[in-house]
């Protein structure tokens, strides 16, 4: 049995959904800390925006455009490090950890660049007979 099924991106993506939620509301009515505020708001909302990116990138999965996998991969990659540091520095993690969310940020980047490339690469369905 395959271990990165489109189950499991699913599910990875739902969890993900929920963390961002979650780092929200903490955000909003647990913290006084304008800076910290401002770290939890930005790895939520970038956590969330690739959850569903995840989602759509299943969804293209159906529609033709071939091995999503590492897109998906990226993209958790790049909320693990991005958003992940963040909510590190939110909790009091050494400021010098902070120099990974650009790492996260360029593994968000790589996933847009890799499923742009894969769309615009995408051959037509051949015709049945």
């Amino acid at each position: 049995m395959a271990l990165w099924t489109p189950k499991t991106w699913t599910g990875l993506a739902a969890l993900n959904g929920l963390c961002a939620v979650g780092m929200g509301a903490f955000a909003a009515h647990g913290v006084t800390s304008p800076k910290v505020i401002d770290w939890l708001h930005t790895g939520s909302t970038y956590q969330m925006y690739h959850a569903l990116a995840v989602l759509a990138a299943l969804g293209l999965r159906r529609a033709g455009v071939r091995s999503m996998g590492p897109v998906a991969a990226l993209f958790f990659l790049g909320t693990l490090l991005f958003s992940g540091s963040l909510y590190a520095l939110a909790f009091g993690a050494p400021k010098i950890l902070g120099a990974v969310a650009p790492v996260g940020g360029g593994a968000f980047m790589l996933g847009w660049l890799v499923l742009a490339w894969r769309a615009f690469t995408l051959r037509p369905a051949k015709a049945q007979a």
